[in-house]
């Protein structure tokens, strides 16, 4: 991948904890004093650099294979088309950046600690969760309670994936408490994010509260932690990009239209199938004709071909990426609270996404006005004979769960969480699923496989190695 300059700036960081490995490699004292070498890093700086990370974790190849492995993208070409037969090796995965990014962020709350401020500290727990939880929900058996100090443990232990999430809620619950502090350091100018605002660091740290209950069914929780969550898209966490190749492309746009034009795209994909079967259909409230449109373009890469829209939708260079956002968090309460029995809550949260997409915002940007429809909904429009019960469920709560879902899978687009969606479903009671066809075979992909390098340097991995097939523990 082109190294961009915010690349160049977070590798700069990570060398802080990369190289501090190697200082028995050379011991001879003329050699050991280096006026140029990096010896510490502001907490500033640091703060920035991680944020740069996280943004980069969220829009890299593991996020194509996820998109891929949920029906969302197609691989079509060179290692991508490899993905889409769900052929994969140790070597296709890696934990660099993710866990030196890890490492930074809790290296802020160190430093945070030193000089007494809580508001950064409970920053970089929320970055650290953000990049455990990637890891975990992708892997399973992950690396924790000892990844963090290389010289006590240089050979970490899995922790189990279910100690892991409960540990996550604990650096989430601790991140609360001191974004909650009634003061801390000022850090706007570092925090591309949130430019400071720890209100919104906190609403964010719910919000992926609510993920991580969703994720083990704990419906309760997860609409306890969504109603403190994100509450308006003014919340949303977005990676803010630019029109400047080699500086702040968005990673989507620089591999889909610039490094890789082809390699992936729509054709043969689920997604943009479901999201026709939601244009000029019974459902007279919806019409996703602009989401559609905002997503995909014909002709892009080649003739006919349905390709990212990456001309004037969502996928242009300057386009924001999300992390957390309101809609997630509203589309978990909705799920949650028709899972809890209480569809009259359900709908009100499912409706406020819908309001917000009626009035076109998504992400960061505006889709078209043209063929954009989302009229409330009202729980009759899920009875048997309903507009929006394409499936003829036999009750209300089964056709506004499949709603709820619909909804999430065409927002999640590109966004790992996803295949998670995908996965959680299999077990989610009462089920309710997509009929997303395989690529290829007759197994689904159920998880990412652990890293080749820390295969060969980490006698802790999980034997027998796990293929990508087994399931990972919380949805077994």
């Amino acid at each position: 991948m082109r190294k961009t300059v915010i690349h160049k700036l977070f590798a700069s960081l990570l060398a802080v904890s990369l190289l501090s490995g190697c200082n028995d490699l050379f011991n001879d004292a003329n050699i050991q004093s280096n006026p140029n070498a990096v010896t510490d890093v502001d907490i500033a700086t640091l703060l920035s650099g991680t944020l740069v990370g996280v943004t980069m974790l969220h829009e890299d190849t593991d996020v194509r294979i996820a998109a891929i492995w949920a029906g969302q993208l197609n691989g079509l070409s060179r290692q991508h088309q490899g993905y889409a037969e769900y052929i994969v090796s140790a070597q296709n995965f890696s934990w660099s950046p993710l866990y030196p990014a890890a490492s930074q962020a809790r290296l802020i709350q160190t430093k945070a600690d030193v000089v007494g401020d809580k508001w950064t500290k409970g920053v970089g727990q929320v970055l650290e969760a953000l990049l455990i939880a990637k890891a975990t929900s992708l892997y399973g058996d992950v690396p924790y309670s000892q990844a963090f100090d290389d010289v006590k443990y240089p050979t970490p232990v899995f922790d189990k994936q279910a100690d892991v999430y409960a540990a996550l809620q604990t650096t989430l619950d601790n991140a609360i408490l001191n974004l909650s502090a009634p003061s801390g350091l000022a850090f706007s100018a570092q925090d591309f994010i949130y430019k400071g605002d720890v209100s919104k660091w906190k609403a964010a740290a719910y919000t992926l509260k609510a993920r991580l209950y969703l994720h083990l069914g704990n419906y309760a929780k997860a609409a306890e932690s969504a109603t403190l969550g994100i509450s308006s898209t003014a919340g949303d966490a977005l990676a803010p990009h630019g029109a400047s190749q080699g500086i702040d492309y968005n990673q989507n746009y620089d591999f889909f239209r610039v490094n890789r034009p082809g390699d992936t795209g729509f054709d043969g994909a689920y997604l943009p199938t479901l999201m026709q079967s939601r244009i000029k259909s019974a459902n007279t409230k919806t019409d996703e004709t602009a989401l559609y449109n905002h997503y995909f373009k014909i002709g892009v890469i080649g003739t006919g071909t349905l390709d990212p829209n990456v001309v004037d939708g969502a996928f242009t260079s300057n386009a924001p990426h999300p992390i957390l956002t309101y809609y997630e968090n509203q589309l978990i309460l909705a799920e949650a609270q028709a899972r809890l029995g209480d569809t009259a809550k359900a709908l009100v949260a499912l409706n406020s996404v819908r309001a917000g997409l009626a009035t076109g915002t998504i992400n960061g940007k505006t889709m078209s006005a043209t063929g954009r429809k989302y009229d409330a909904y009202v729980l009759d429009d899920f009875g048997p004979s309903g507009l929006a019960n394409p499936n003829k469920a036999a009750t209300v709560q089964l056709a506004l769960l499949y709603e709820i879902i619909v909804q999430r899978y065409t927002f999640l687009l590109m966004q790992y969480e996803a295949f998670n969606d995908v996965r959680r479903l299999e077990k989610a009671t009462p089920v309710v699923q997509l009929t997303i066809p395989l690529y290829s075979g007759s197994k689904k992909p159920e998880r990412f496989i652990y890293p080749q390098g820390e295969v060969n340097t980490n006698p802790n991995v999980p034997k027998p190695l796990a293929d990508q097939f087994q399931k990972i523990p919380i949805y077994q």
